[in-house]
């Protein structure tokens, strides 16, 4: 049986893995660790939780070993996806690393720039960084890739999920052409397949098992849950959620519950905190320091429910997750392997249970697809359905003249899973909208007051004034001809300016010599 001891590792580095308690590799980092410590690419593909971090992270520490960085230039760089799983792989380099001299800098988002510059203007043996970071520091010329000689990928299949494909090809781009590469993931998608053919030179593949496999020790279960009303789809899954945790019992001593959106997590999260459940969220929109606590305290045990993103789907290590619920079915088939495999680490036996709305019977046909074999269906531990509504439905009373504005609530619903009052809310004003519509048509003619207020120019000003004055005089007689319209209906008789002429015009007429 291989050891540690045989992999060629420096020392001072095997009496680190010694005092972490472990003394034999698992298969991925047998069979990665020697081929990088001769210099060749890596290509590594196994599943999640079987130890592919301390694959590239103990031969990069004894190759780095001899050397010293520069400042600004980092002898090698490991990228993460996520912040993170970047923290966790500095963890574990200063696990292994305490007993050589080697420094590192840990780069990601919401954490602030002057630090992150005062550890790279120092020089860094270990650059590990996520990918938008590392290109912002680049971009500010606070960093230069000349001096990498090797660089890592973590997690690849997750950098096409999240889109940092084209970061990653750049990044590629910024290094030399002689540095040596590592690669590992848990799937191989041909994208990322296409990248290593590009970037990677005669890479030493190391497949521990068939990709997108999930453990044995696993135990899977799928509920097909249908609600009783679309509107209530999301108040009855949480009930549902509830009565699974309470049906583990004591089995159940923490989970992470994975939902697909981010306003999922947070609305699962205060629904169980609301029904005394010990629970926190965590996804991408939160600060950098919240995620932080609550991940230590996950980690601790002194938070018992991660609601999360599928932000801690990908590498966290947590030896003791005893299950993981899936609120929802993954979008991705990928995502439920990697779910999944937060819980069953390290040889200790894992549950994960799903919930299936009709609308993600597609979703998981696709799961079974790529996992290739069918997932064990659960019963209801409600029994069949829900406390559904229709009674409540029967006791509503019917009103022929609301079935226009019932029919537009129910698209606000499908549209979005919001709250019954703001989807209500939104259909009254969609109601209402035609009717504010038809006031104008009552109303007076636009010679009201308003017009006065935005004259366009002089001639227009003074005619409004004229009107004015009309309006005003009108017992005078004074109306033009524009004025004058207003009276002729009433049936007084247009008085005209020959009926009126003032004196002095007459005056000014009789001095005319022609008169």
């Amino acid at each position: 049986m291989t050891k540690f001891s045989d992999l060629k590792l420096s020392p001072k580095v095997l009496k680190a893995i010694d005092e972490a308690g472990y003394t034999e590799p698992t298969p991925i980092q047998a069979g990665a660790i020697p081929p990088a410590l001769e210099g060749k690419d890596v290509l590594g593909i196994a599943q999640t939780g079987t130890g592919k971090t301390a694959s590239f992270t103990l031969p990069l520490i004894t190759m780095l070993a001899r050397g010293r960085a520069r400042a600004r230039m980092p002898r090698s760089l490991v990228l993460c996806p996520t912040r993170e799983l970047a923290a966790q792989v500095a963890e574990n380099f200063d696990t292994y690393a305490k007993h050589v001299k080697l420094t590192k800098a840990l780069l990601i988002g919401g954490v602030s720039f002057k630090e992150q510059d005062t550890l790279i203007d120092k020089g860094v043996d270990v650059l590990i960084a996520t990918p938008g970071r590392l290109l912002d520091h680049f971009e500010r010329g606070k960093l230069i890739l000349n001096d990498v000689k090797v660089m890592v990928v973590d997690e690849a299949d997750r950098m096409l999920d999240m889109g940092f494909i084209p970061d990653i090809e750049r990044i590629f781009g910024l290094t030399p052409f002689t540095r040596q590469t590592l690669f590992f993931s848990a799937t191989m998608a041909p994208e990322i397949e296409r990248i290593t053919n590009t970037f990677l030179s005669n890479p030493e593949r190391i497949e521990v098992a068939r990709q997108a496999t999930t453990n044995k020790n696993i135990t899977q279960g799928v509920l097909e849950f249908k609600a009783s009303r679309k509107d209530r789809e999301g108040s009855e899954k949480r009930k549902v959620l509830r009565a699974l945790i309470d049906a583990e019992g004591e089995k159940c001593t923490n989970a992470i519950i994975f939902c697909n959106r981010k306003m999922d997590v947070d609305i699962v999260a205060k629904s169980l905190k609301k029904y005394g459940y010990d629970a926190a969220p965590i996804h991408g929109d939160l600060d950098q320091s919240q995620r932080t606590r609550t991940l230590d305290g996950f980690r601790e045990g002194t938070l018992r429910f991660l609601v999360a993103s599928d932000v801690a789907a990908r590498g966290l290590d947590v030896p003791s997750v005893s299950h993981v619920f899936n609120f929802d079915v993954p979008s991705h088939a990928e995502d439920y392997v990697h779910r999944i495999g937060r819980t069953g680490r390290a040889g200790r036996d894992g549950t994960a249970i799903m919930i299936c709305v009709p609308r993600d019977e597609k979703n998981l046909a696709d799961v079974e697809r790529l996992v290739q074999h069918e997932i064990p269906r659960l019963d209801n531990p409600l029994g069949k359905g829900t406390e559904t509504a229709p009674a409540a439905e029967a006791t509503k009373p019917a009103d022929d003249g609301d079935k226009p504005k019932s029919r537009s609530r129910s698209r606000s619903r499908k549209k979005d899973d919001a709250p019954k009052a703001d989807a209500e809310e939104q259909a009254d004003v969609q109601a209402e909208a035609p009717a504010k519509e038809s006031k104008p048509r009552s109303e007076k003619p636009k010679s009201d007051k308003p017009k006065s207020d935005k004259p366009k120019s002089e001639d227009r000003g003074e005619k409004q004034n004229r009107s004015r004055d009309d309006n005003r005089n009108s017992n005078r007689g004074r109306n033009d001809n524009r004025g004058g319209r207003g009276n002729d209906r009433g049936g007084n008789k247009v008085v005209g300016l020959g009926d009126h002429t003032p004196e002095f015009i007459e005056l000014s007429f009789a001095d005319r010599p022609d008169s």
